[in-house]
């Protein structure tokens, strides 16, 4: 008897050590990301959204001289200085595996079709580990990274839709970075989605680099507003492109405020009319993200059978 109570006892402990294990690597990935404050007109008021979001303000890390002080949203100047720094000092505790990028910038004359990072991680030897590339010249945004073989994957996007891109205008660019799916957005547009194979854990023992030209390392000549890594893959489809457009959108009032109450005298007098049956007339598709059909590296050719995209449409 004694014998089968060891014996079960060995089996619970060994049953338990992957939940405990597991329950650490999560409470370790939350505790990663810190808190990012936000404006609450940024994102879609139609959206569950969380009620704390996490992530790294980039801009704040990497920049100081800000463009003109009377825009919603001032411009950078990114300056002569390498825009490179510790991996350690930006990350201190890592961030999530999966994540959004989000970045609002307009390419000017000279790098209309240049050839430069966006965004990327380099290991302590100096290779890369994850980037994202912005091609003028082929017009096309690549995403790369490391497989679980230390092999690079690396995913390329070129619809017609990156095109307006590098027209010279102010634009919004995604990346929503999960498990085994990478996809772009453009101007809050889902433009491309593809298929990836598992992605290597990252080191942070080199350096992170943002707006970089590939040539000698210096700052491309862009104009950046802004540059955000949300520790939530879906954090992209819940922004809105107000910054975009003009006039600004503007601020929407919470569901929780209340209205001022009807003046009965106010309201005009409405004559009978003939009931008839309400006619539905919207008829609102739902978008659907293709998949690459290329045949790169690491692409499993085929179809998600679930739409990933949750962009909302109303019809009235």
């Amino acid at each position: 008897m004694d014998l089968w109570r060891r014996l079960i006892v060995v089996l619970w402990t060994v049953s338990s050590i992957p939940h405990s294990f597991g329950m650490a690597v999560s409470e370790q990935t939350d505790d990663s990301c810190p808190t990012l404050k936000v404006e609450d007109q940024r994102f879609s008021d139609f959206l569950d959204r969380p009620l704390e979001i996490t992530g790294f303000d980039l801009t704040e890390k990497f920049l100081h001289r800000k463009g003109t002080i009377t825009e919603n949203l001032p411009s950078f100047r990114l300056g002569s200085s390498p825009l490179n720094k510790p991996t350690k000092l930006i990350f201190p505790n890592g961030f999530s595996n999966e994540y959004s990028l989000v970045t609002v910038f307009r390419v000017r004359r000279t790098t209309k079709k240049g050839r430069w990072y966006l965004w990327q991680i380099l290991d302590q030897s100096g290779d890369t580990q994850v980037s994202v590339v912005v091609d003028g010249g082929k017009k096309v945004v690549e995403f790369s990274c490391r497989s679980l073989l230390k092999s690079v994957l690396r995913y390329t996007f070129k619809r017609r839709d990156l095109h307006t891109l590098f027209d010279r205008q102010w634009h919004k660019l995604g990346i929503s970075v999960q498990s085994n799916i990478v996809s772009v957005y453009m101007d809050c547009r889902l433009i491309e989605r593809r298929l990836t194979d598992d992605k290597d854990s990252l080191n942070y023992g080199g350096q992170t680099l943002i707006a970089t030209r590939m040539e000698d390392g210096r700052p491309v000549d862009v104009e950046l507003k802004q540059i955000i890594i949300y520790c939530d893959p879906y954090m992209v489809e819940m922004e809105n492109c107000c910054e975009l457009q003009e006039p600004k959108c503007e601020t929407k009032k919470m569901f929780n405020e209340t209205s001022p109450p009807l003046d009965p005298t106010q309201l005009p007098v409405m004559l009978p009319q003939p009931s008839s049956k309400p006619i539905d007339r919207c008829h609102c598709p739902v978008e659907k993200g293709e998949l690459g059909s290329e045949g790169k590296e690491g692409l499993i050719g085929e179809k998600v059978s679930t739409p990933i995209s949750s962009r909302h449409v109303f019809c009235t």
